[in-house]
């Protein structure tokens, strides 16, 4: 009887982790903002309005799209930016497919280097560093009584519970 139980155990407990792990696992993604949309890094573009319209974060991409034997892109400092000159670069590319970390929160400059931040092909962006997460105290502080759905950590943490709780019962201690 023993062995015939064994791989049911087995299963359960499986099947328990990734319960558990599920629930409990918040995923921070990156996200790739890629200059310009659907236009790429192109003269003609107001990157300004673009940059605008998007939030960046500490983790993020900044991903330029091109033809590769036209542009390029140069990270420079304010100075370089202001004047369309590379003389102050931090960094180069030339991929045609180039993507940037953002790793740091501040202020980065982009510029095309072979003459087209004259048109307007330059782009700004201002990172911020990652908002942290609210806590069980301060998301429950925050939440209104007439709210009618609580909040996502408080849910999450109690899924987990009650998922454990269930298993233990089922099963007993017996197989961890």
């Amino acid at each position: 009887m023993k062995m015939e139980m064994a791989p049911y155990y087995s299963l359960s407990a499986v099947v328990l982790l990734l319960v558990i792990s599920g629930t409990t696992t918040t995923l921070v993604t990156a996200t790739d903002h890629i200059v310009g949309a659907n236009r790429g890094w192109n003269p003609g573009i107001n990157y300004t309005l673009w940059a605008n319209n998007n939030t960046f974060y500490v983790g993020d991409l900044i991903s330029f799209r091109y033809q590769k034997t036209q542009y390029n892109v140069f990270e420079v400092n304010q100075t370089g930016y202001d004047n369309c000159t590379i003389d102050s670069a931090v960094g180069n590319w030339s991929s045609g497919k180039d993507f940037i970390p953002l790793n740091k929160a501040k202020r980065y400059y982009f510029i095309c280097g072979n003459g087209q931040c004259f048109s307007g092909m330059k782009v700004s962006v201002l990172v911020h560093p990652l908002p942290s997460p609210p806590s069980a105290a301060v998301a429950a502080e925050h939440s209104s009584t007439k709210s009618a759905s609580p909040p996502s950590v408080l849910l999450d943490w109690g899924l987990c519970s009650l998922m454990v709780s269930i298993v233990l019962v089922r099963f007993g201690l017996d197989w961890i």
